[in-house]
């Protein structure tokens, strides 16, 4: 019943990612980065210096770094050591004891050791948010995306975005910045979290959106949004010449469906301008989603000058 002995095998790249269902993108005012377990115990299955342990450390030190630098929050969980029975709970029958009693097997791994400033999560079962107060944790700090990295993918990892993703919490699952019993059931939690609840990404692809959004967090007045760029986003979307398309053409009729909405709608809403899937649906076409962002870039200037003079 202990954690079985885990053989080598490489970690996934981007070209092995499954098609995400849904086109959220990590944003660095709304994201908490959570690091699932990475404890000595459950790293000591690895063979020290070879795949995927060497990624799976390297990945995380990455996307920490990025994010402290970003001021995007870091939360450890840990299962704790010498559990009685009847902590464990159901967990004995699977799994038997657990981590033993005594520091060295419980403690994150040195190369990622948290910083005082971490949030750290006693965590009791395969999700992170049972028996935890991580769902109120992201509440209070107004933050509605998790970006998951750790051990092991197929069973805390993907649990905790399942859970994040019935609460309402956008998870991402960074495939090469968690690993597995095996790459079979590597690939297997990679693919169910991006049929049924996240979005997966390599950790090359997390980095470059968060620094996309960041770079693009304030507004830069009219300049943003011109006739022309929005035209062009949309043309993009449809892989069409922006020539093409007409200012007053409907839009659905040349295939702009709700995914594609979707995606101007989390694309705008990362510069700081609420539109709905509603409000562009009901206007399909570039000049009455030109007039909406325009209008809605003059309300965000001027509370922003609001707030400067007050």
């Amino acid at each position: 019943m202990a954690i079985p002995a885990i053989s080598v095998y490489t970690m996934p790249v981007e070209a092995d990612l499954p098609n995400n269902k849904v086109m959220w993108k990590p944003d660095p005012k709304r994201a908490v980065l959570l690091i699932h377990d990475m404890q000595e115990y459950f790293l000591d299955a690895y063979h020290a210096a070879e795949s995927p342990r060497v990624e799976l450390i390297s990945n995380i030190q990455s996307i920490r770094k990025a994010c402290k630098g970003l001021s995007i929050p870091v939360i450890y969980t840990a299962q704790p050591g010498g559990q009685t029975i009847e902590q464990r709970g159901l967990l004995q029958d699977f799994w038997g004891a657990g981590i033993p009693d005594g520091p060295h097997k419980k403690k994150i791994v040195d190369e990622l050791a948290p910083d005082e400033d971490d949030i750290f999560l006693t965590k009791w079962r395969y999700s992170a948010f049972k028996k935890t107060n991580l769902l109120e944790i992201l509440h209070k700090q107004e933050r509605d995306q998790l970006i998951i990295c750790g051990v092991y993918a197929h069973i805390g990892c993907l649990l905790t975005a399942c859970e994040a993703f019935m609460d309402g919490i956008q998870p991402f699952f960074i495939a090469d910045a968690v690993a597995d019993f095996s790459q079979e059931h590597h690939k297997q939690a990679v693919q169910y979290a991006s049929d049924r609840c996240a979005v997966t990404l390599t950790t090359n692809l997390l980095l470059k959106d968060l620094q996309n959004l960041n770079d693009a967090s304030s507004i830069e007045g009219d300049s943003r949004f011109t006739l022309q760029r929005v035209r062009e986003q949309v043309a993009e979307l449809l892989r069409e010449s922006p020539s093409a398309i007409g200012e007053d053409e409907d839009l659905l009729n040349r295939g702009m469906d709700s995914v594609r909405i979707m995606n101007l709608v989390e694309k705008w809403r990362q510069v700081g301008v609420e539109v709905t899937f509603a409000d562009l649906a009901e206007r399909p076409t570039i000049s009455e989603w030109f007039n909406l962002l325009s209008s809605q870039t003059e309300k965000v200037l001027s509370n922003t000058d609001n707030m400067i003079k007050e």
